[in-house]
């Protein structure tokens, strides 16, 4: 069994990583490069390190109550999306709350994780690290990887022909921190995600012209939903993740365009996503303005670089272009991990539940925090390291390695025919992910045996938010305060918005009070009615079927 653990990295995933080694009683020593903790959330005014940080004016794009450790919630005060300091201060919160930090080594970089000589046997791991220039060697039980996928700027300069005469100025996103510098230029943002819908709009209130060019298009959503409750809590519920595994396809396609649309035409906007592309998602309150009052312009995707200017694929021309910034994402990578582990580990399809490298006899290594989610990263991570700790430790099992590469190689072969398509980069589906994982853990709620033990309790969790909380009902690594925290976390949520509170003020009962109260009996009366409906309907077909047989029968004999 396990004991020593090597988590390579401090960041939000690292920082999970190490609780969940203490809470299963082993023995963490976490490597960390930085000075400090947070991983790309600890701003810095430059990127010298060669380590990607937030921006300067970066703010959550996932409610707290969406986004918190499952036995940690935010504080009542801090707002719902919050600024990237604020993020980091909670971050902080809950190192310093768990006594976490004195098992990290700061400015240390690891230099190789190689198998010990006997590893088909114990599994461990020789862990060389490097701190002010000095070498050291440890050997280690298992490895918790925990670097994310925001490692290598992908710049993609030979996509774009002419980009070598460009004389202007050449950015990836990585680089960007303030909108110092970008007064009164002419500046081409390049791609279309969240970072470039950030830097674009942050820029529009300095630079003298904004374009935005994108090959795909986006659905653009925003923070906030009808009645201006955090849009995070409101579709990520089990009974709409229930009705999505019923319904085909093209009818929540369809639903989904059409809502989207009725807030935000996007073709209107330039921002339909292009014919055969996949359907992203970025979250942005304000760009859709930024393009009503001109200040930032929609492109199309670029076909050829000049000297000065930017010729797009429709035919137009754009002039005396002064900066480019390429946000074009990141690759990911693991240097300091030895072949064919280092290339196995960069294929998703080829990690276990997104965790367990499929080639190793031994499941000693688990890679954390390289998943993309429809929701919350920090919620995923978080069973992720919760799961893994307890594989390293022998109370949960995963099949063995001969049969999940079989598997993943199977799989590679039909994606390379075109049989199957490939969706290990697509976005996986919070509750069903999480759901996953919680259940190899025993974590995982029942929903009809909450009903029947806490009613309360199982509607908010059926029909209210699914919010990390839910995980720590039941099962291992349960938390006492669960309960309480998702039947309170609608107060949590209002509480740092009655920042003004108008004495006498009259107002109608919400339709939401009368669905709490009024609810349960209405969905429960409906039940009756359509299983008594149903009850009068086959009595009726049997007995029309047993008026058209009988005299058939008696004809026969």
């Amino acid at each position: 069994m396990a004991r020593r653990v090597a988590v390579i990295g401090a960041g939000v995933s690292g920082l999970s990583s190490i609780k969940c080694c203490l809470d299963e009683d082993l023995e963490p020593t976490c490597f960390e490069r930085s000075n400090d903790i947070g991983g790309l959330w600890k701003f810095t005014e430059t990127s010298k390190d060669g380590m990607t940080r937030v921006y300067r004016s970066l703010v959550t794009n996932v409610c707290k109550e969406m986004s918190c450790y499952s036995d940690f919630p935010f504080q009542e005060d801090y707002p719902n999306f919050m600024h990237q300091g604020k993020f980091w201060d909670y971050l902080k919160e809950f190192a310093e709350h768990f006594d976490l930090l004195k098992y990290i080594r700061f400015r240390t970089t690891v230099c190789s994780i190689t198998k010990h000589p006997d590893f088909s046997e114990t599994g461990q791991w020789d862990v060389v690290t490097e701190t002010e220039g000095k070498q050291e060697r440890a050997v280690f039980d298992a490895v918790m990887v925990c670097t994310g996928h925001y490692l290598n700027p992908r710049l993609p300069l030979e996509s774009f022909p002419g980009i070598h005469k460009f004389k202007g100025q050449i950015l990836h996103s990585q680089e960007y921190k303030s909108p110092e510098g970008f007064q009164g230029k002419r500046v081409l943002v390049i791609g279309l995600g969240n970072t470039a819908g950030d830097v674009a709009v942050e820029l529009s209130r300095t630079a003298a012209q904004v374009l935005l060019s994108t090959r795909t298009g986006a659905w653009v959503l925003h923070r906030s939903s009808a009645g201006g409750y955090p849009l995070t809590m409101v579709i990520t519920r089990r009974c709409l993740n229930f009705t999505a595994q019923v319904l085909p396809s093209c009818v929540l396609n369809w639903i989904q365009e059409r809502q989207l649309n009725k807030r935000l035409n996007h073709e209107n906007y330039g921002l339909s996503i292009t014919k055969g592309k996949k359907s992203k998602f970025i979250v942005n309150d304000e760009l859709p303005t930024c393009i009503l009052c001109g200040t930032v312009t929609m492109k199309t995707s670029l076909k050829e670089f000049t000297e000065t200017s930017a010729l797009f694929e429709d035919g137009t021309v754009e002039e005396n272009i002064d900066i480019v910034i390429f946000a074009t994402g990141y690759t990911f990578s693991f240097p300091f991990l030895e072949e064919p582990l280092k290339s196995l580990c960069t294929k998703k399809i080829f990690l276990y539940k997104q965790v367990f490298p499929s080639n190793l006899e031994r499941t000693t290594l688990a890679i954390i925090g390289l998943i993309s989610l429809k929701g919350s990263i920090l919620a995923g991570t978080e069973l992720q390291a919760r799961w893994a700790t307890r594989v390293f430790k022998g109370l949960c099992k995963i099949p063995p390695s001969q049969k999940l590469m079989a598997e993943a190689t199977k799989k590679e072969q039909l994606i390379e025919r075109g049989v199957m398509k490939d969706t290990s980069e697509d976005k996986l589906e919070f509750i069903l992910y999480l759901d996953d994982l919680a259940a190899c853990i025993g974590a995982k709620p029942s929903i009809p045996l909450l009903f029947l033990k806490d009613p309360r309790l199982a509607w908010e969790v059926f029909f209210g938010p699914c919010t990390p909380y839910q995980y720590r009902l039941v099962g291992p690594g349960k938390w006492d305060g669960a309960r309480n925290a998702i039947l309170t976390q609608w107060d949590r949520t209002l509480k740092p918005l009655k920042t003004r509170i108008v004495p006498n003020s009259t107002k109608p009962t919400s339709m939401s009070r009368y669905l709490k109260v009024w609810g349960a009996p209405i969905v429960l009366a409906s039940l009756l009615l359509i299983c008594k409906s149903l009850g009068f309907f086959f009595k009726s077909v049997r007995d029309n079927l047993q008026d058209r047989i009988s005299p058939y029968l008696i004809s026969i004999w």
